[in-house]
């Protein structure tokens, strides 16, 4: 099962950043070939694992009141990839993101990630 995940980094206040998901083969057909949910969750140090954003196949998105008008979630079904464009970047917002991917076909268990480092200085 893999979903890899990329375009973390460092950042000052203020920026932007674009992080990709992209799933592999091996886990498409394991979901056969259908990835209901995707979405990208966080952690920073010392918190629990957050919601950030999640994005049905059809499109329909969902975000945390945090990251509401600053973040924009999207995929794109040919590439099986998940993209989350993050601007107007804060400290609050440094966390390692993690990409999550879930079918109906697997009763909808979240498959991870390896997370990406996003770190905002100020």
């Amino acid at each position: 099962v893999q979903l890899q995940a990329s375009g973390g980094g460092l950042v000052q206040s203020g920026g932007s950043l674009r992080l990709s998901c992209a799933a592999s083969r091996s886990f498409l057909s394991f979901v056969s070939g259908r990835i209901n949910y995707m979405g990208w969750y966080r952690q920073a140090p010392g918190k629990q694992r957050e919601l950030v954003a999640t994005i049905t196949e059809g499109g329909a998105s969902n975000y945390a009141d945090s990251v509401k008008g600053r973040f924009t979630i999207s995929r794109d079904n040919a590439k099986n990839t998940v993209y989350l464009q993050m601007n107007s970047l804060k400290p609050e917002d440094t966390a390692v993101y993690y990409c999550a991917a879930s079918a109906a076909v697997r009763r909808g268990i979240t498959y991870w990630g390896q997370g990406t480092l996003v770190t905002v200085s100020s």
